[in-house]
């Protein structure tokens, strides 16, 4: 007679055993229609599972990730139905679920058309609404290889061969389509609702591109038709926002074949950087930082010390000269390091936060470079805190409050933190950890932060704690972190003297706020469409001359604002002045100054915003007065000030 114990701590007792569908039905009908798996003593199961013992349980529906992650990996096997039934002789491979859907690859002699990707997806529309019934079975795994092979499924078999003899496999089948699959799967074809099928690519079979190429379907896959709307709805969003053809269009930047994964900032992408990086600066240097340089190129040896030879040998540029070996920095802790072992510390120099904008280069595989954000050379805000234990929770709070003043002048208010705690391999004792996590911790709550635990996610040398920015189409970048660090200081030889006398080795708190710098512009690129909040925008202000009369006053306006420091350029050419409004209206540029015979005489400007206002004619003071308060705003919501 099992016990099943829900969530809630109720119980529910049975006379025989029961499958977790059953508990379901007896609980209610409403949920047990929603019901697509089941969590028994935190192993997810099928909802035809048997439930023989006493145990703890907890139902699966399209509300919890898990659930939307089993309609995904079903809707794969969805997919692989329909392609077998319209092309019989195509060999299913592997079909996982990634970020936002799923993919399948097939080896098939005919290339698959845009018209056969709508035919599929047409298809498995129809296995859907057929509501087929999902079966679950097991298999010897000599047997599957047999099964598999006689099938003509070639890839499944070789898929197999490689699982170890003594594993039993689960196959699960709907109608005349099974696959090999550990699972949990939905209980019917009725339960995927909500999919599209987005893009065709060639992929290598096992990822090796000696092997021949197969062909991927990309899919997504919701719990209901609204909810893959807003997906769709968020990709148009993102794909008018993206941050290379916006670069191109605005003249920001470009990459080329000769230094793949490396920027050629244009003048107007550059000033957008160094806007970036000033005010970064300036907020660092209010908030007790000092900001160092080191060195590109460091001896193999350093890197050996560090650890990170051993973990980061492979994504390291390295070089010789004169018989040693150089390393193209990855990180700058090490670095930052040998600038605290310059002289002895003393426990009154602590806290001593180094700060750098240190370039760093790592060597991505081609295939991962993605504009702005995946690059192999980035510059990190990167800063080091050295300090004592009890100083973690002091420091972290301060890193805090300065993370969270740049991202509200960057205009991001929604911010994801995550705490993660001691993995299973890790250094240091357990008495350190427990002040390092609970240090995070209080400093969070302190804060009166929300925050989620990540158990098992820190570092090996200490807990962090990660925050990510949600942009305005919902999309979440990870860019903030701090991270304690027990290990690094000891193994390079960072020591202080403590009250007694005593030599210590100080803590080091790893802190970074915007993280890559090329990666945060293009976020903030695709933040807001290339239009930049004034203190951002590469070129402030456009004086636009209606006819060659009003020139000289143009160009005398636009020197003006120049020596008052503002961003500002002339459009002089012989074209109407409704041309030049709409062009630099595509330029994004905030502000047009419209110079007529009118304002030429009254020693005034014509006003309009990128966004096609109208403010009318004013003196260049009043105008100069509304440009630095835009500009004291930053990105902030004026309003909510």
């Amino acid at each position: 007679m099992p016990v099943i114990t829900l969530p809630d701590g109720s119980e529910r007792q049975f006379e025989n055993s029961v499958t977790v569908m059953e508990v379901a039905k007896a609980i209610g009908p409403g949920l047990a229609k929603a019901t697509l798996a089941g969590e028994v003593d935190d192993r997810l199961v099928d909802a035809s599972h048997l439930i023989e013992a006493d145990a703890r349980l907890r139902l699966i529906t399209d509300k919890d990730t898990e659930g939307l992650e089993i309609i995904r990996h079903s809707c794969a096997h969805l997919m692989a139905q329909a392609v077998k039934s319209l092309f019989p002789e195509a060999q299913v491979t592997i079909g996982p679920v990634i970020e936002d859907g799923f993919y399948y690859d097939f080896a098939c002699e005919s290339s698959f058309s845009p018209d056969d990707i709508n035919a599929i997806e047409a298809k498995m529309a129809e296995l859907a609404k057929q509501d087929i019934t999902v079966e679950r079975s097991l298999m010897d795994r000599d047997e599957a290889v047999e099964f598999f092979r006689a099938m003509g499924e070639e890839y499944k078999a070789e898929i197999i061969e490689s699982i170890p003899t003594e594993e039993a496999l689960s196959l699960y089948r709907q109608g005349d389509f099974i696959d090999l699959c550990r699972g949990p799967h939905v209980p019917s074809t009725g339960k995927i609702k909500a999919f599209k099928l987005m893009k065709l690519a060639g992929a290598y079979w096992r990822g090796d591109s000696s092997n021949e190429m197969l062909q991927r379907i990309y899919g997504t896959a919701w719990s209901n038709k609204k909810a893959l709307k807003q997906y769709l709805h968020r990709l148009e969003e993102a794909e008018k926002r993206d941050h290379r053809k916006l670069a191109r269009k605005l003249d920001l930047f470009h990459f080329q074949e000769e230094a793949p994964g490396m920027v050629f900032w244009h003048p107007r992408g550059w000033t957008i950087y160094q806007q970036v990086e000033a005010y970064i600066r300036g907020r660092m240097r209010k908030h007790g930082y000092q900001e160092i340089h080191t060195p590109q190129l460091v001896d193999r040896s350093l890197w050996e010390r560090s650890g990170h030879w051993d973990k980061f040998k492979d994504d390291m540029f390295t070089t010789v000269s004169e018989n040693r070996e150089y390393a193209v920095k990855p990180m700058n802790c090490p670095c930052h390091i040998q600038v605290f072992n310059q002289g002895l510390k003393s426990y009154r120099d602590l806290p001593l936060r180094l700060a750098e904008f240190g370039s760093c280069h790592r060597n991505e595989a081609s295939g991962t470079l993605h504009g702005l954000m995946r690059v192999r050379n980035f510059v990190q805000d990167d800063a080091h805190i050295f300090c004592t234990e009890a100083q973690i929770q002091t420091e972290v709070s301060g890193f805090i409050d300065l993370l969270f003043e740049v991202y509200a002048d960057f205009g991001f208010d929604d911010i994801l933190i995550k705490l993660s705690t001691r993995p299973e391999n890790r250094v240091g004792s357990d008495a350190v950890w427990d002040k390092a996590e609970k240090a995070l911790e209080v400093a969070l709550n302190d804060k009166g932060l929300a925050w989620e635990l990540e158990p098992g996610e820190g570092a090996f040398y200490g807990p962090k704690i990660d925050f990510s920015l949600r942009d305005c189409i919902g999309r979440l970048w990870q860019c903030g972190t701090i991270q304690v660090d027990f290990s690094m200081p000891g193994r390079l030889g960072a020591q202080y003297v403590d009250e007694n006398s005593d030599k210590q080795v100080p803590v080091m708190l790893h802190r970074a706020i915007v993280g890559s710098m090329e990666r945060f512009i293009g976020i903030l690129i695709e933040q807001h469409a290339g239009a930049f909040p004034v203190w951002l925008a590469p070129i402030q202000v456009v004086v636009a001359s209606i006819t060659e009369k009003q020139a000289d006053y143009a160009q005398l306006i636009a020197e003006s604002l120049k020596n008052q420091g503002f961003r500002s350029e002339t459009d002089l050419r012989n074209e109407t002045i409704g041309l030049k409004i709409r062009e630099q209206a595509i330029q994004r540029v905030p502000y047009q100054l419209i110079i007529g015979a009118r304002e030429a005489e009254d020693n005034t400007v014509a006003v309009r915003t990128r966004d096609g206002e109208d403010l009318g004619a004013m003196p260049l003071d009043a105008f100069v007065s509304r440009l630095r308060e835009d500009i004291a705003f930053h990105g902030r919501n004026i309003l909510e000030e």
